[in-house]
């Protein structure tokens, strides 16, 4: 069985004193569940901060984003090298709210993602649909566009460095969450996909689930076949909240 992740998402929030805080709770408040593993992605000046009070710990750390260049001209960019350079293990690409803001194509980011494992990060891959094209039915498509960006940039095997995660978008921070069903379909066809191409990395990679994760549907999402772990955004930024799913994760070896 693949170990379940959370990765908590911060997102744009977080000071000094609420950072402490939570990444003080959360060591405490996951010590009894050692059975999974979990991250935590911060907003980048704050990543001295996770790796201060981490380090040393089972917890890990990551970036939010980061350039596709390891240095340059780049005005507001932050490179894979700083990164990493702070302790980071994950850095999340590709999350929707980068592709409609931030404008990123599925090309860039399947550059990010080969340029990212060469930094020596795990890079956290997002994909998902809008609520149009979930109405649509074209799921599938999108989220098979997404990944084949990727595919296409390293390789099949190349995906094996990073974990994938399915974030469709009208889930995401709207306290809509895809049935545990739906969820596991689409991970099924995804992880179904990567077969075709190479089973072994489709049978170890690591897909999870993210959008509206909270402590009262993680354990049913935790227990679906093809979900290993949750990208947690709104739920993360409240500790006894994170822990309880971080809680739900580990107990998924208990049952």
């Amino acid at each position: 069985m693949r170990r379940k992740l959370v990765v908590a998402n911060r997102k744009m929030n977080g000071s000094l004193s609420s950072n402490k805080a939570f990444l003080e709770g959360l060591l405490i408040g996951t010590q009894d569940f050692p059975n999974a593993d979990y991250s935590v992605c911060m907003p980048h000046p704050y990543l001295f901060q996770a790796e201060a009070i981490l380090k040393n710990s089972p917890i890990t750390w990551g970036g939010q984003n980061m350039s596709r260049y390891e240095s340059g001209a780049y005005t507001g960019s932050v490179s894979p090298g700083m990164i990493k350079e702070f302790g980071c293990e994950y850095v999340i690409i590709g999350h929707s709210e980068r592709r409609q803001r931030g404008h990123d194509t599925d090309h860039a980011i399947g550059e990010r993602f080969e340029v990212a494992i060469k930094a020596g990060l795990k890079p956290i891959f997002c994909m998902g649909e809008t609520l149009e094209e979930y109405e649509d039915g074209i799921t599938d498509v999108v989220t098979i566009r997404q990944l084949n960006a990727v595919i296409e940039e390293i390789g099949v095997k190349g995906l094996a460095g990073g974990v994938l995660a399915y974030e469709p978008v009208w889930a995401i921070g709207t306290g809509k969450a895809a049935s545990p069903e739906h969820a596991q379909n689409i991970l099924s066809f995804l992880r179904g996909h990567i077969e075709l191409l190479d089973a072994d990395i489709a049978e170890n990679i690591r897909i999870l689930y993210g959008g509206s994760v909270k402590a009262d549907n993680a354990a049913k999402l935790f227990s679906m076949p093809d979900i290993d772990g949750g990208l947690v955004g709104g739920a993360s930024l409240n500790t006894d909240e994170f822990v309880a799913i971080c809680q739900a994760a580990s107990n998924v070896y208990e049952s």
